[in-house]
C-alpha cells in the first residue's frame, strides 16, 4: 500500500480532469484489447477490481493509476478474462436459452482452438468434445433445462483447461499491456505546478490557486462546471458534503475552496468507477441507514473502514483517496489505519485480494491491542468456491459470531446514491451477506454479539425498513433542542458514542483523549 505522505498532493481541477481522461483511455484500451484479441467484452467491473487489487501492492506515487507493482500481471484481471473465454456464460432463464448457450459455447470453443496455435492434444480433445456435443444436440429431443446445463458443465470441464493453455500468453499480454500503459500514464500526471512567487510562508502546499467552479442548481441536482466539464450531484448529497467539510476542513473556514475540492473529488471517483451507471455501482454499495443506526445503537460503531465522502454514514471513515477525501472526513486507506480501540464497521468492495488483505490487517490489530477493539464485517457469502477472505474470517481466533442474511431478503444502497433518485436508492441483494464479529476479549466484553443485538441487526436489514423509517420521520419529525447543529441523516450526532482511538506521537498537541506511544 502506498505511503500516505506520497499520496497527499493538493488536488487541482486541471490535474484531476487530466487524470480522468487518462483513466478513461486506459479503460477503453482494456475493452479494445479484450475484443480484438479474445473476441469478448471486458468483464463487467473487472477494470475497477483491477485498480483495487493493484493498489493493495502498489508503491507508486499516483493515487489512482497503478505504476509500481510486483508481480506485474494481475491474477484478478487474468482470472476474470479467462472466465469469459470462449464466451461469457450466464444463467439462462428458459430451456431454449440453455440449449442456445450450449451450442454457442461449443461453436466458440471450436473456432478458438482452430484459429490459435494450440497443441495437437488440445486440438484433439476440444474438437472431439465439440463434435460429441453437436451430435448430442441433434439426436436429443425433449431435453430438460437441467440436461443442457449439465452438458455445458461437462463440456467446460473437458475443454476449459485446453482453451486456457492455448490463450494463456495472449491473456497475460493483455494484463501486462494495461499495467505498462497505466505506469506510463502515471508519469504524465504532474505533481508540481508553476505558481507566482510568494513570500516564504506560502512555500508549502496550499490551495491559493484553485480556480473558480461554476455552480448551477436544477431541481434536485446540482451541476458543478470547470472548463466545460460538468459533474452532477444530488443537492442533498452536496449539503452532506458541506457538513462533512465543516467538520474536517479547518484551513478553509470561509468555504472559499469548497466547490473546487468537491469537483476534484467527484472527478476522481468518476475516473475510478467509470462514467456509466451500469459499471462500478457495486464498488460503492453501502448498508442501509437503518443498519448503520442499529450498529451505532447496539454495538457502539462510530467508524466505517471502507467508505467515501459520497456514501459514508459516519463522519469518520477510511477511503481509498486521502488527497481528495480528507477534506470531507477521510482518515486515509484502511490498510494504513492502525486503531487501538473502538468499534468499526467493514463493508469492503468485492475485490478478493483487498478482502484478504483486510482480514490479515484485522488479525494484526486485534492481536496487538489490549483495549476494546471490535470489527463487524459484511462480505458476500460466496461458496463456490469460497474466497480466502471468507475462509480466514470463519477460522479466525477472534471470531465471536457469524450470521448469514439470505439472498433477496435484504437490501443495499445503490453505489451511485449521490446521482440517482430516492425511489431507486435501495437495491435487493442477489447474494447472501455473511456478517462476522471479530473482537478481542475486551471488545467482546463491551460490544459482544448477544442474541438480542444480533436479532436487532437482522431486523434492521429487512427490506423496506429504510422506507418505513423515512415515513415515520415525516409523520413525527424530531426536534433538536440541544443547541447542536442539525444532523444530516448520513451523519449521526457526536454525543451518541465515543470516538475510536489511534496511537499518535507524544508531541502532537490537543489530543488528550488519544493514547501515546
Amino acid at each position: 500500500m502506498n505511503d500516505l505522505r506520497r499520496l497527499c498532493h493538493t488536488p487541482h481541477p486541471e490535474i484531476e480532469a487530466f487524470r480522468c481522461s487518462l483513466a478513461s483511455k486506459l479503460r477503453h484500451c482494456y475493452q479494445e484489447l479484450c475484443h480484438s484479441r479474445e473476441a469478448i467484452n471486458g468483464p463487467k467491473d473487472s477494470f475497477n477490481r483491477w485498480l483495487m487489487e493493484r493498489k493493495v501492492i502498489d508503491s507508486g506515487t499516483d493515487p489512482l493509476l497503478p505504476s509500481n507493482c510486483f508481480p506485474e500481471i494481475s491474477m484478478s484481471m487474468y482470472k476474470e478474462i479467462m472466465n469469459d473465454i470462449p464466451i461469457k456464460l450466464v444463467r439462462p432463464k428458459f430451456t431454449g436459452d440453455a440449449r442456445k448457450q450450449l451450442s454457442k459455447y461449443a461453436e466458440a470453443a471450436k473456432t478458438m482452438i482452430e484459429s490459435r496455435n494450440a497443441s495437437p492434444e488440445s486440438r484433439k480433445v476440444v474438437k472431439w468434445s465439440v463434435e460429441d456435443t453437436f451430435q448430442w444436440l441433434r439426436r436429443t429431443v425433449g431435453a430438460t433445462y437441467e440436461d443442457f446445463q449439465d452438458r455445458l458443465a461437462h463440456m467446460k470441464q473437458q475443454c476449459q483447461p485446453h482453451l486456457t493453455e492455448t490463450v494463456k500468453d495472449s491473456v497475460e499480454g493483455i494484463c501486462l499491456k494495461i499495467y505498462h500503459l497505466s505506469a506510463e500514464h502515471a508519469k504524465k500526471i504532474p505533481t508540481l505546478r508553476k505558481v507566482w512567487c510568494y513570500p516564504i510562508q506560502f512555500a508549502i502546499q496550499c490551495p491559493r490557486l484553485l480556480p473558480q467552479i461554476d455552480y448551477l442548481s436544477e431541481r434536485d441536482q446540482t451541476l458543478l462546471r470547470f472548463n466545460g466539464d460538468t459533474m452532477s450531484i444530488n443537492t442533498t448529497h452536496l449539503q452532506k458534503l458541506e457538513q462533512l467539510y465543516r467538520y474536517s476542513s479547518f484551513d478553509d473556514k470561509k468555504f472559499e475552496y469548497f466547490l473546487p475540492r468537491v469537483w476534484c473529488m467527484l472527478k476522481r471517483y468518476n475516473a475510478f468507477l467509470g462514467g456509466s451507471l451500469n459499471e462500478g455501482q457495486g464498488t460503492q454499495g453501502a448498508l442501509p441507514v437503518t443498519v448503520f443506526e442499529c450498529l451505532n445503537r447496539m454495538f457502539g460503531v462510530t467508524f466505517e473502514c471502507f467508505a467515501s465522502p459520497l456514501n459514508c454514514y459516519f463522519k469518520q471513515y477510511c477511503s481509498v483517496f486521502p488527497d481528495t477525501d480528507s477534506y470531507f472526513g477521510s482518515r486515509g486507506p484502511f490498510l494504513d489505519f492502525k486503531p487501538v480501540s473502538g468499534s468499526f464497521e467493514a463493508n469492503p468492495p468485492f475485490c478478493e485480494e483487498l478482502m484478504e488483505a483486510m482480514v490479515n490487517h484485522f488479525e494484526r490489530l486485534l492481536a496487538d491491542s489490549p483495549e476494546p477493539l471490535s470489527f463487524i464485517v459484511f462480505i458476500p457469502e460466496w461458496r463456490d468456491p469460497a474466497p480466502n477472505a471468507l475462509l480466514k474470517l470463519e477460522a479466525s481466533h477472534f471470531k465471536r459470531k457469524q450470521v448469514v442474511v439470505p439472498a433477496f431478503e435484504h437490501e443495499y444502497r445503490h453505489g451511485f446514491q449521490h446521482l440517482i433518485s430516492k425511489s431507486e436508492l435501495n437495491v435487493r441483494s442477489a447474494h447472501g451477506t455473511l456478517v462476522v464479529w471479530l473482537q478481542n476479549n475486551s471488545g467482546y466484553q463491551r460490544w459482544g454479539p448477544t442474541e438480542e443485538r444480533v436479532e436487532a441487526l437482522l431486523e434492521a436489514f429487512r427490506p423496506g425498513r429504510e422506507r418505513e423509517r423515512d415515513r415515520q420521520e415525516l409523520l413525527s419529525p424530531q426536534r433538536n433542542n440541544s443547541g447542536d447543529p442539525v444532523s444530516n441523516p448520513q451523519t449521526p450526532p457526536d454525543n451518541k458514542v465515543a470516538v475510536p482511538l489511534v496511537p499518535v506521537p507524544a508531541q502532537v498537541p490537543d489530543r488528550p483523549k488519544k493514547p501515546t506511544n
